[in-house]
């Protein structure tokens, strides 16, 4: 077998992939044996938000209406039932403001680069669905920052500039291109995806799919 490297396409306030995060993790520990590299990508379920975003309850009633259908009622009630048995909490109701998720994205790319974009990703997901706060804010992103153990000063001077947004632009394009219109989406070795907050026992099975590709169907 050989090793498995995954794409991770997420968005920190999408709710979904809070839970997929999780699961992905669980997936992890059931197959030890297999070496996994995680790579986390970005993707903006709405770009278009302002810089210091919207009000949560305003912009979620504009995107979803009066939901005839009962279809986001019913998407609520499953990740709130589903959160408590991977260690979620789901405050909806509770949450202030709709961020442009931008710079939590640039966050996430300089934690990866320390080796901390697991944490850094979990801190925002905990940060902006349980602890109500704006992770759109850069005094909210420099907390994080300093709370992972990234040097704080340099975030707030990363913060202050463009750096590294048109990146981020570019490699999201990039996955739109290959077909990537949801998200959490797992890419294995560049050959395949699965897309979706899949069961762990899923996302094993699909780390040993990858593992067993030939090598000259890695990517």
């Amino acid at each position: 077998m050989s090793d498995v490297q995954v794409d991770l396409v997420l968005d920190p306030v999408c709710p979904w992939c809070w839970l997929g995060h999780r699961y992905w993790q669980a997936a992890q520990e059931l197959v030890p044996e297999i070496p996994v590299e995680t790579v986390l990508r970005p993707f903006q379920l709405d770009a278009s938000i302002p810089k210091a975003g919207l009000p949560y309850q305003d912009y979620m009633r504009k995107r979803f209406g009066g939901d005839p259908s009962g279809r986001f009622k019913a998407m609520r009630e499953h990740l709130e039932a589903a959160g408590p048995a991977a260690g979620i909490v789901f405050n909806f109701d509770e949450i202030t403001m709709r961020p442009n998720t931008m710079d939590a994205h640039r966050l996430i790319r300089w934690a990866q680069g320390q080796g901390k974009g697991a944490e850094a990703a979990e801190a925002l997901f905990k940060a902006y669905f349980e602890e109500r706060r704006d992770i759109g804010a850069a005094t909210e992103l420099t907390a994080i920052a300093e709370a992972i153990g990234l040097d704080v000063n340099l975030v707030a001077e990363l913060l202050a500039t463009h750096r590294d947004k048109e990146a981020l632009e570019r490699e999201e394009k990039f996955y739109r291109s290959l077909g990537v219109a949801g998200v959490p989406c797992f890419i294995f070795n560049g050959a395949f995806a699965v897309s979706g907050a899949e069961a762990p026992e899923v996302l094993a099975d699909a780390i040993r799919k990858a593992a067993s590709l030939p090598p000259e169907e890695d990517a």
